[in-house]
């Protein structure tokens, strides 16, 4: 065939000297940005989850493996304050309940419109699990104290189950990973509701004092690590110093009864105290979310006060020469 009939042959090679005409794909090449690699999921456990997935399984297996114990007379334990007041029996250990459910209403209510000030979906959902139990345990509780038994029991300690999940696995999603706080809440339910109901059907108070002690153990190693970033500072000393601080009054119930000229009992004073740990986490969500609110203006020099400003101005049209 000729030169003359090659058709596009020439438009896409060099006749000589003169510049070489790109070809398609080299010129998309050059105008195009290369693509950026995929970044590889991360599947691996850190070494904090690692520690702390170990400690959960050998709270599992000492729940397991232990032999049951029930102190005696744990269930029917009568409580020292037990006066009636308007027909209300046991007045003072129902109604001081009625600060979980204060506090849990507070927690819920900061949640209402999204994460809030926890500004990321797993954590909020943590907390509001943890809120929910408090309610829950307000209910239980409160029936449980105006006719102490073994049912009653159940439904009170099913309440603080949800609460232990979602303060475990808060605290773990603040201060190891989302994943690992998730996975923490997943497994700490199940277990607590399958203590509490060990407890009054077997007789097993092990299962339930290992969810309670051990929890409050994993919260301790939980506070020597700092929080993660993005997230709002969190006080678990705060938490642990509370709920210590309500087990002693528990245990102490009919000495603080009669230290306060009976007044008051420590089982009483419990609940007020142990409600007071759920406030750091009500103020933790609610920090963020404030400091949100007024930063547009703290930070207000750097906007244009009038929403034109940054507009470009219209050319001046010129008289005419």
């Amino acid at each position: 065939m000729p030169p003359e009939s090659r058709p596009c042959s020439r438009l896409h090679r060099s006749s000589g000297p003169g510049p070489r005409i790109p070809q398609p794909a080299s010129l998309h090449r050059a105008v195009l940005p290369p693509r950026p690699a995929a970044a590889p999921a991360t599947t691996a456990w850190t070494l904090p989850e690692r520690l702390l997935a170990a400690a959960v399984l050998l709270l599992v297996a000492a729940a397991a493996l232990l032999p049951a114990w029930q102190p005696p007379g744990a269930l029917l334990a009568p409580y020292a304050d037990a006066r009636t007041l308007v027909g209300l029996p046991h007045a003072m250990d129902v109604l001081t309940n009625l600060p979980f459910a204060l506090v849990g209403l507070w927690g819920l209510w900061s949640l209402r419109r999204g994460p809030g000030g926890w500004g990321v979906a797993v954590p909020a959902a943590l907390a509001r699990l943890f809120f929910t139990g408090l309610v829950a345990t307000a209910a239980g509780s409160a029936w449980y104290h105006l006719q102490p038994d073994a049912a009653g029991l159940l439904w009170d300690r099913a309440g603080m189950a949800l609460a232990f999940a979602g303060l475990l696995g808060l605290a773990a999603a603040h201060r190891v990973s989302a994943r690992s706080g998730v996975a923490l809440a997943a497994l700490t339910l199940p277990a607590g509701l399958l203590a509490a109901w060990l407890d009054a059907a077997a007789g097993n108070v092990l299962p339930w004092a290992l969810l309670q002690f051990g929890g409050l153990a994993l919260l301790l190693g939980l506070a020597l690590r700092p929080a993660r970033a993005g997230l709002p500072a969190l006080s678990l000393a705060a938490v642990i110093a509370c709920y210590a601080v309500a087990k002693l009054l528990e245990m102490a119930d009919h000495a603080v009864f009669e230290a306060t000229g009976q007044w008051v009992s420590g089982h009483s004073l419990k609940h007020a105290v142990a409600a007071l740990a759920a406030v750091p986490v009500c103020v933790a969500g609610a920090t963020r979310r404030h400091g949100a609110a007024t930063a547009g203006v703290d930070n207000g020099a750097h906007r244009p006060t009038r929403p034109w400003a940054e507009k470009r101005a219209p050319l001046r049209r010129t008289a005419p020469l």
